[in-house]
């Protein structure tokens, strides 16, 4: 690994955050018995610092993955190629957007002509003996559908378009013949501070164990310090984004991964006057209320209390 890449540790031997650099990234062959041209590259997991998730590059490359079921829960966004899944035994093309939502129990396989490209959340994190695992069969072969989200059978997918993410576009009415999913919070796009967020993956598609999200910095854009009761990983797509965590700070660009343990405190400052994208993941699942705790909310309170920040 470079000089960057790797976890960094508090002095209590707590992780703190996780960085893994582009060009470290090492692909290895997974499943061997169970599947063919499978490559995958784990980003965070147990023995890397994470006690929730697991976050997984994973390449298929002209090959298959075997029909299995989990005992925990995953979700899934194509990068690249048009991978098929299996879903409780029926087949969807899927293409670069495609994501969603495994549920716990549910059996699924995989099939790739060509290379396909995916980033894949588990929560909670998997076993490293791989016992949370269970293998059913072979891999289906009855011809796949092309993903259409606006067939109530796809339930548990979604398909991200360039315009799902475009403010002005949304700002209008959709007809209602228009080829997407009809407008609801299913297409809501949540924005503030020059930061533009769309829900990919939770509760509306049966996620239950983590969420998975899209990402949308406008230049100048920033989130201030803050921390979480959850842990969150960092994906980069697009441009360029200084991160902070723990004082400590980083540049990241697309192929780039970071995570973020339970407290970190961590913010995000585009710097660079362009646009920025990243796929965000969390788990657990964040609660309804107290998701983000900002450091300067509570250093107000300090100053009209007028008291100091005592220690544990």
């Amino acid at each position: 690994m470079s000089s960057d890449s790797g976890t960094r540790y508090l002095a209590d031997g707590m992780p703190s955050y996780r960085l893994v650099r582009r060009e470290d990234v090492e692909f290895a062959e997974a499943l061997p018995g169970h599947a063919s041209g499978l490559r995958t590259c784990r980003l965070v997991g147990g023995s890397l610092g994470s006690t929730h998730m697991a976050l997984t590059l994973v390449s298929l490359d002209d090959g298959h993955v075997d029909e299995h079921v989990h005992s925990f829960e995953t979700g899934f966004y194509v990068l690249e190629g048009e991978p098929i899944l299996y879903l409780d035994g029926r087949g969807v093309q899927l293409r670069p957007g495609a994501c969603g939502v495994v549920p716990v129990g549910v059996r699924h396989a995989f099939r790739s002509e060509g290379r396909g490209l995916w980033i894949e959340m588990a929560a909670p994190r998997p076993r490293p003996d791989g016992s949370d695992t269970f293998f059913l069969g072979p891999t289906p072969d009855a011809p796949p559908e092309p993903l259409d989200v606006r067939d109530p059978r796809n339930r548990n997918l979604f398909l991200l378009g360039e315009s799902e993410m475009d403010l002005d576009v949304l700002k209008r009415g959709a007809p209602v013949g228009a080829p997407t999913v009809s407008a609801s919070m299913a297409t809501a796009v949540l924005a503030y501070s020059g930061i533009a967020v769309k829900m990919l993956v939770d509760q509306r598609l049966d996620a239950q164990l983590h969420t998975m999200f899209m990402v949308d910095y406008q230049p100048g854009a920033c989130a201030h310090p803050h921390d979480h009761p959850f842990e969150e990983s960092y994906y980069m797509l697009d441009g360029e984004v200084d991160v902070v965590a723990d004082g400590d700070r980083y540049t990241l660009r697309p192929g780039d991964f970071f995570w973020t343990a339970t407290g970190c405190v961590h913010a995000f400052y585009e710097m660079q006057g362009g646009r920025v994208r990243w796929l965000e993941t969390s788990a657990p699942a964040p609660p309804p209320r107290h998701s983000y705790r900002f450091k300067r909310d509570w250093d107000y309170l300090a100053e009209r209390l007028g008291s100091e920040v005592g220690s544990a």
